[in-house]
């Protein structure tokens, strides 16, 4: 592929990002504020409003641990907290969307990355039903829940794991989530799980759509964490979205350009009313692995970037498919679902 500059204006055109780490960040230092325009931060709530971002998904993450609901219980506390805390910038997302792109607020919606977040290993499902719900209450509409992230756990294998499918509490999830109009994300799941989830779905003709939230195309850059065209064109089908992510280490470890790629990709195979934002933005200063840095090429930085990115595109995409690709694709899909 040729890579090119565009000479198209900056497009400040209002985003729906589907994916970033800010909870897990205000959960781990409660002193800390969203409003930390570092170079450690980069989904603050300045680049947040630099980028146009309307809407920002913001995932409860936990790892595999003892305190994992503890921790997934005071991140949704933390979510529920923020537009008192900051009224004047940041809001929850109101299930009605006809007048979304008038928001004049940076509007926030909780999703649940790792269910462990809803059941430590040893503890019974009355009780994953009992966190379910208090999270629920806590968070309002979940804009999706994620069964695994890396590694695996009670409810199947993750996107680092082997051979390891969908486990029979994975079920029992899949099943309690049923006409929520919670959709289940594939971006962690390894391939097994993705297969265990859909061959449920469909043999229990479950009311459950199916995205991933922030996966890049495996054709485009074989890694682990992104999607492979199999379960991309199952996404497509069932009428849910994909979420372009900006991790370095998910695009190409060298070619800052390849985030055009990805996207490109989508156009010319079938995603064109799928294909959306989801950057995967967190807090990097405490990351434990030195080879990460950095984390994102300075094209895609932090969310200040998105009318610079959307500029790019604008010498290959016209008007209308930059829309769908900075937020119809979403509003779309989650108006349909919430109707």
């Amino acid at each position: 592929m040729v890579y090119f500059v565009s000479n198209v204006p900056n497009m400040s055109l209002p985003v729906f990002d589907m994916h970033c780490d800010l909870l897990s960040f205000l959960g781990k230092y409660p002193d800390a504020s969203p409003y930390d325009a570092s170079e450690h931060l980069p989904c603050a709530v300045p680049f947040l409003q630099e980028g146009n971002v309307k809407t920002q998904v913001c995932a409860i993450y936990t790892g595999v641990s003892p305190d994992s609901m503890k921790s997934a219980l005071n991140q949704a506390r933390v979510f529920s907290e923020l537009p008192s805390k900051y009224s004047d910038d940041l809001t929850h997302l109101d299930g009605d969307l006809a007048s979304w792109p008038k928001l004049k607020k940076v509007s926030l919606i909780a999703s649940i990355e790792n269910a462990a977040g809803l059941g430590n290993e040893d503890v019974s499902f009355s009780e994953i039903e009992h966190q379910f719900e208090e999270i629920r209450r806590l968070t309002g509409q979940l804009a999706y829940i994620s069964l695994t992230h890396h590694t695996e756990n009670r409810f199947g294998g993750g996107n680092y794991t082997s051979s390891i499918g969908i486990k029979d509490d994975g079920k029992k999830l899949l099943d309690l989530m049923d006409g929520l109009k919670i959709p289940v994300d594939l971006s962690h799941t390894s391939d097994e799980l993705a297969e265990g989830i859909l061959t449920h779905i469909d043999s229990q003709g479950l009311d459950i759509p199916v995205i991933a939230s922030h996966s890049n195309f495996r054709s485009i850059w074989n890694h682990k964490r992104n999607i492979s065209d199999e379960f991309a064109q199952e996404v497509i089908g069932r009428g849910g979205v994909l979420g372009v992510n900006f991790l370095r280490a998910f695009l190409d470890d060298k070619v800052p350009e390849r985030l055009y790629e990805h996207i490109l990709y989508a156009f010319e195979n079938g995603a064109e009313k799928s294909i959306c934002f989801g950057a995967d933005f967190f807090y990097t200063k405490d990351f434990p692995d030195p080879n990460r840095f950095p984390f994102y090429f300075p094209l895609a930085e932090n969310a200040s970037k998105y009318p610079s990115i959307l500029a790019h595109l604008g010498s290959s995409l016209n008007e209308e498919s930059l829309r769908d690709l900075a937020y119809k694709n979403v509003i779309n899909f989650y108006q349909k679902l919430w109707s």
